[in-house]
């Protein structure tokens, strides 16, 4: 399938839960897929793009390891997408990355996750923290911190800071996920 016939299929990708899982199963299938996915993903002013997000999240959640190829790609354009209904998918993936790469078990992303890679998505997750983001991309942001800072000395406290000056303000969702993340901080 060619980028462009792709691009026109994931038109028909709608926010159910079955259209996702069936566009991921899509992609799983036949992952030369994956990186036109991923390419229609950061066409972030065009609104297919949040479409590609959706997919990309459900085939991430089912086969993180997708992704090892495209690490670069992936970390180096996150701060470009704006749209709401994209940025919590992406931001979900970012956990997901950020999970396994905290695993107890040896896995091949703790050996390609490099500090660049986690870098990049330190920054992104402080700025969805910081900007007018909805909760789901708070929440996923906040875990993303909280398991990559443990390599980071820095970025607890900064977090912490965070969640702290922000919580008289935010929703319940919110103050309930922050409470459990400045909770594991607090145990180290």
């Amino acid at each position: 399938m060619t980028l462009e016939e792709f691009y026109e299929e994931l038109n028909d990708v709608d926010a159910s839960h079955g259209t996702r899982l069936k566009y991921a199963k899509m992609v799983l299938n036949d992952m030369d897929l994956f990186p036109k996915l991923i390419e229609i993903l950061f066409r972030v002013d065009d609104k297919v793009s949040t479409r590609a997000a959706w997919v990309f999240e459900f085939v991430c959640k089912e086969y993180i390891y997708a992704i090892i190829p495209y690490l670069d790609t992936f970390t180096s354009n996150l701060k470009k997408v704006h749209f709401d209904s994209a940025v919590r998918p992406v931001a979900k993936v970012c956990s997901l990355i950020a999970q396994e790469y905290d695993s107890k078990n040896p896995n091949t992303l703790k050996k390609v996750l490099k500090p660049f890679h986690k870098e990049q998505l330190i920054e992104v997750c402080f700025h969805w923290m910081i900007s007018d983001q909805k909760i789901a991309a708070k929440a996923h942001a906040m875990d993303t911190l909280y398991l990559l800072g443990k390599d980071y000395a820095w970025v607890h406290p900064q977090l912490t800071q965070i969640l702290e000056q922000d919580f008289p303000t935010q929703s319940p969702g919110y103050k309930v996920r922050a409470k459990r993340i400045l909770k594991k901080v607090k145990k180290g």
